[in-house]
């Protein structure tokens, strides 16, 4: 027992690594404002931005296929081959139609396939009361990324110029995740993970106590409102993010003064890595629901408040509470689609969940730029935020799990 759950800790800390170097785009903002200097618009340093995050989301429902099926060492060997592709070729044939395609498609494709994998096949080697949790320790490499890419793109493009930084980065991203890809795997067949001594000894009734029994197949949770209201709040919550997070190194500057560009995009960084570990542990105590309503209610107060935001202290900590709670959402969505439609397919399952994700991110970023080109500021670009969660903060009022549905109507008259 003891050995396999020590194997489950490699799982767990390979993924976290593949998600470190994958977590490449939550540092754009810095190659957007070395583009911009170079004369690109906005708007168009965020097309490159917008099309990773389309193809990011939707590559997640082939790649949870693939990760069901084959497992995960497959899909990650994959995604480093695709990532060292994008990002080489990124650095080769830089214009705004080509980064389109290197960044946006191919390296975008990468992500989902290397995103994909590693949650799936850590959560499987722990108990089910850890899944929050477990799932949060997992993304967070994706989220915290920034901490490093931000400080070492910065300091590439000032050296060496935004088309070897691309080159670099895509020759160390291929050796790293094909490394790692030779350690995720799932559990063997038959596997029961132990169970935490504190499952006994604290009483705790979390959503998943309630959560469906049923193995969902994907046709059959898209006909439940369960996943027609958990993709809307989904989609909704990174729309609002990723309206203002590609440009968090300008917004610095513009708007409270803020001159090192990778300042905000660490900042955000640790708080969004933060994020996805407190409401893993959170949500697995307090429970899904409540913890979804909290962070939308707490995004909607930050998104009304950084207009005001125009010193660097008071943009900060605007700019720690949507990274703490967008960061919160990529653990909890998962968990939920586990709880509520099963594990045998979440892969897949989740798949079709994060498309939400892709909507967001290919709207949010153009609204945002948009916005940014025409009226010089982005005080709109808040106000549709602070809008959109608040449509959050309505929805996760009325999601329920689908085996409370059934309960509820069996006593119905």
């Amino acid at each position: 027992m003891k050995n396999t759950f020590n194997k489950g800790i490699v799982v767990l800390v390979a993924g976290i690594g593949v998600n470190l170097m994958l977590g490449t785009l939550y540092s754009w903002g810095v190659i957007s404002a070395a583009l911009v200097n170079r004369g690109w618009s906005v708007t168009a340093t965020q097309i490159p931005y917008m099309v990773a995050c389309a193809m990011f989301a939707l590559s997640m429902v082939p790649a949870g296929k693939l990760q069901d099926r084959f497992g995960p060492r497959q899909v990650i060997m994959g995604s480093a081959v695709l990532a060292g592709i994008g990002l080489s070729l990124s650095g080769l044939l830089l214009n705004p139609i080509a980064l389109a395609i290197t960044f946006g498609v191919i390296f975008g494709v990468a992500m989902g396939l290397g995103y994909a994998a590693p949650t799936p096949a850590a959560v499987k080697w722990f108990h089910p009361s850890k899944r929050g949790v477990i799932s949060g320790v997992v993304v967070s490499g994706f989220g915290l990324a920034p901490v490093y890419i931000g400080p070492l793109t910065t300091y590439l493009i000032a050296n060496y110029g935004i088309e070897s930084t691309f080159l670099f980065l895509g020759g160390a991203f291929f050796i790293g995740i094909m490394t790692l890809s030779q350690i995720i795997k799932n559990p063997p067949i038959g596997y029961v993970p132990p169970v935490p001594v504190d499952v006994e000894k604290v009483k705790v009734k979390p959503t998943f106590s309630t959560k469906s029994t049923k193995e969902y197949e994907s046709g059959e949770m898209l006909k439940t409102k369960q996943f027609k209201i958990i993709w809307s709040m989904f989609a909704c919550g990174t729309f609002a993010g990723l309206l203002i997070i590609g440009q968090l190194s300008k917004i610095g500057l513009e708007q409270s003064g803020i001159t090192n560009g990778f300042i905000l995009a660490a900042l955000y960084a640790v708080f969004n890595a933060l994020g996805r570990v407190s409401w893993g542990i959170i949500s697995d105590r307090i429970g899904r629901t409540k913890s979804l309503f909290t962070m939308f209610v707490l995004q909607v107060i930050a998104y009304v408040l950084l207009p005001f935001a125009t010193t660097p202290a008071i943009l900060m900590i605007g700019v720690a509470t949507v990274g703490f709670t967008f960061g919160g959402m990529l653990t909890v969505f998962p968990s939920i689609t586990g709880d509520y439609f099963g594990m045998k397919n979440f892969g897949v399952n989740y798949g079709f969940v994060i498309t939400a994700w892709g909507i967001g991110g290919v709207f949010g970023p153009l609204v945002g730029g948009l916005i940014r080109d025409f009226t010089g500021g982005y005080t709109y670009s808040y106000v549709i935020s602070g809008l959109l969660s608040l449509v959050g903060v309505y929805l996760a009022l009325k999601v329920t799990a689908p085996i409370a549905d059934k309960a509820l109507k069996s006593t119905t008259p």
